[in-house]
């Protein structure tokens, strides 16, 4: 099936975001179909500049984050800029932003702005605190948001130092929010209910994800417990070191502890203790059935636990790292990872949508902009 009878296959998405959060909500959708043209400054969005990259404003965080994307390089602070802004808005079905909504009201182009231009605009804006909050106004940056939010003193309950997650990954999960909220708006017009304003805040939308796991027993009140969904804080929650490398394995199941134990040839010390036989025992005592996992997995070789364990259908995955990544069989067969030829940067590597259906197959989008590539054919 052709791009247009893809889900957003019409749909056009005006999109004045930068760095990460809002630029991977609009690739998203440009993914589902959404014909999507990025406002820049004349400077370009930073992330052009991240390197390494064979020329300085096409960087691989900007090919992969602004594939699908038109690019528009317009001057805000100018009044003629401000009017070809306005003039997209009221040509758009939605206008995304992640400068901050006093900077919005100096432009001219908060929601009530954009709400003349075009009634029925869904105008989402991704900020970084709930707007009626005393954090308000401040910026937002990943890696605050990973500590503001609890995340990054997590690795401090696993005997180790905070530290922020190597993926952007509140930049990321804040852009798939964004993205939901634009579905989600989208429907509600079509059943007759106009255009809307909406916010995302990344603080609260990552301190969501981290209290839905780790309030514990501080949901209740009183506590009826401490906080933390301990199986996941244990220290031993990670790849198992084998005699010549790493594994994955998860054991969730009783059944998988039993298979496990079994082929290992330790099915008498499995039953003999409750702490690993007995469902209820091992939730609470996750420290000690991990540490003996730890040992069994030691003392065989990657490629023997890889056989092993898909012969006894217990959950495991190799360990890659991004190099090896690459190569995995499943990554192939796929497609996932495509090579094609960029305009002005040769051969490159780009990622397909994952999601499958069939209206979305034969999407193909289109290579990531040069800045201003499509400033007289925007319309």
């Amino acid at each position: 099936m052709t791009d247009g009878g893809a889900p957003l296959a019409g749909v056009r998405v005006v999109d004045l975001t930068t760095v990460v959060a809002g630029p991977w909500a609009t690739h998203l959708l440009a993914g589902y179909g959404a014909d999507v043209i990025k406002i820049e400054p004349p400077e370009g969005d930073i992330m052009r500049y991240a390197p390494p990259g064979r020329h300085p404003t096409m960087g691989p965080e900007f090919l992969h984050m602004n594939a699908g994307k038109r690019s528009v390089a317009l001057d805000l602070k100018t009044g003629a800029g401000r009017e070809e802004a306005l003039a997209l808005i009221a040509g758009a079905d939605v206008f995304l932003t992640n400068v901050r909504p006093a900077a919005m009201e100096r432009l001219g182009l908060a929601y009530a702005d954009a709400k003349r231009a075009n009634p029925e605009i869904v105008y989402v804006g991704i900020v970084g605190f709930d707007q009626r909050g005393p954090y308000a106004a401040r910026p937002a940056y990943d890696d605050l948001i990973q500590g503001g939010c609890g995340l990054a003193s997590l690795f401090a309950h696993t005997g180790g130092e905070p530290r922020y997650i190597p993926s952007l990954i509140a930049d990321r999960i804040t852009g798939i929010t964004a993205a939901n909220a634009v579905l989600a708006a989208l429907f509600a017009r079509e059943r007759g209910n106009g255009g809307a304003s909406i916010e995302i805040p990344m603080f609260e939308t990552m301190a969501e994800l981290v209290l839905a796991d780790h309030l514990g027993g501080h949901t209740y009140v009183p506590p009826a417990g401490d906080y933390g969904y301990q199986r996941i804080l244990t220290p031993h929650r990670r790849p198992y070191r084998t005699s010549d490398g790493y594994v994955c394995v998860l054991l969730y199941t009783p059944a998988q502890w039993q298979r496990f134990f079994t082929a290992a040839g330790r099915a008498e010390q499995y039953a003999a203790e409750p702490r690993l036989s007995d469902d209820a025992m091992r939730r609470e005592h996750y420290d000690y059935a991990y540490a003996v996992v730890a040992d069994i997995v030691a003392m065989r070789t990657s490629a023997e636990w890889l056989v092993l364990l898909e012969s006894i259908d217990v959950p495991f995955m190799p360990l890659h790292d991004v190099a090896s990544l690459l190569d995995d069989p499943q990554i192939a067969a796929t497609g996932f990872v495509e090579e094609r030829d960029h305009p002005t940067e040769g051969r490159i590597r780009t990622l397909r949508t994952p999601i499958r259906w069939d209206a979305l197959d034969d999407v193909d989008l289109r290579p990531a902009p040069n800045l201003g590539e499509h400033n007289r054919t925007q319309r």
